[in-house]
């Protein structure tokens, strides 16, 4: 596993994680599971101890001080500052640059809670391999349940005892056909977790999206260094047709594959997943803060002053940060990013 790159990608507007997540300080840089930050357990899965090299760290000059302060003195991190947001295509396109062509890149977000590192580390040795026959490689990660705010991967051909051919992506499905994937057993959610040789995205990047590919090359020739930092140019970056990874090549390419990976994993995409990847009583009410509830079931308290009392209620979520304080019914969790205060924070 010594050549397995950590890729990790920081950003993002923190919105639907508001008011505890905002753009100046989006939730890769906030402890919002345990006492570290989820940037920093993506960093802690992918240790030199198990045979990872240094993290590649891409980020965006808004989030820069938050990624240097966590990263600490990791030896020989490199961090990527990109001019501007360009989507997941081009941001891996940046660390494929400026790494060798055969190094295996694993491409983590750093906004995920992974509950199980171990599991995590055997499905990244199983996908590494996949990786280094030319496969382009996603982690399937176990669909315990029927969402419809996640994509799908559909299981083909096995590949060996590693993994499975990708038969096909299924974008965020409705809830009769999310329910049919769970049954079926053959479906896996996308959680966003690549591995795959530099050269080799490349190479794909290069056939499905040349524009992008030849934008992203010449910002990385005519870029400069500032000590472990690296500075695309600019002018050409902002060419960059703005693109996940996703649509750009791993829905076109031949080379798809899938590892199954039961992780523990969630996506953190909004307060009711934080409140299902938290502690919870028997109840299932969790608290972070000065709180007292009284006959609530499922209630999610998160204060960082006032105490909260609440009395009576069910699948409710309170948060309180500084002067805002957010209410909700977990029904309403989606809608919590449309909020004047997350539009405008």
């Amino acid at each position: 596993m010594n050549d397995i790159v950590p890729v990790i990608l920081c950003g993002g507007s923190g919105t639907r994680l508001w008011p505890r997540s905002r753009a100046t300080k989006p939730k890769p840089f906030l402890p919002l599971v345990g006492d570290c930050t989820l940037f920093e357990a993506s960093l802690r899965r992918c240790p030199a101890e198990a045979g990872f090299a240094a993290p590649v760290v891409i980020t965006g000059a808004m989030h820069l001080g938050h990624v240097e302060a966590q990263l600490g003195d990791a030896a020989g991190a490199a961090v990527i500052v990109e001019p501007e947001a360009k989507n997941t295509a081009a941001a891996i396109a940046l660390a494929a640059c400026r790494l060798p062509a055969d190094s295996v890149m694993l491409v983590c977000p750093s906004d995920h809670h992974i509950g199980n590192s171990r599991a995590f580390a055997e499905a990244a040795r199983a996908a590494a391999t996949l990786a280094r026959e030319g496969w382009l490689v996603s982690f399937g990660i176990e669909a315990s349940s029927p969402e419809t705010g996640f994509g799908y991967l559909e299981r083909g051909e096995p590949i060996g005892e590693l993994g499975y051919r990708t038969a096909q992506f299924v974008e965020k499905p409705d809830l009769e056909r999310a329910k049919a994937f769970v049954a079926g057993g053959l479906h896996a959610w996308n959680g966003g977790i690549f591995a795959f040789r530099a050269g080799v995205f490349l190479e794909e990047l290069s056939a499905h999206r040349p524009a992008i590919a030849d934008a992203v090359r010449r910002s990385v020739e005519s870029g400069r260094e500032d000590g472990n930092r690296f500075h695309p140019d600019a002018p050409a970056f902002a060419e960059i047709a703005a693109e996940s990874v996703d649509y750009a090549v791993m829905e076109n390419t031949s080379r798809a594959a899938m590892v199954p990976a039961d992780i523990d994993w969630s996506d953190i995409g909004n307060w009711h997943a934080l409140h299902q990847a938290r502690t919870s009583d028997s109840q299932g009410n969790s608290v972070t803060g000065d709180a007292e509830l009284v006959d609530c079931r499922n209630v999610l308290v998160d204060t960082d002053g006032p105490k909260v009392s609440v009395i009576g209620l069910a699948d409710v979520i309170v948060v309180i940060d500084g002067n805002d304080v957010m209410i909700t019914t977990a029904q309403g969790v989606q809608k919590v990013g449309k909020l004047d205060g997350a539009a405008n924070q």
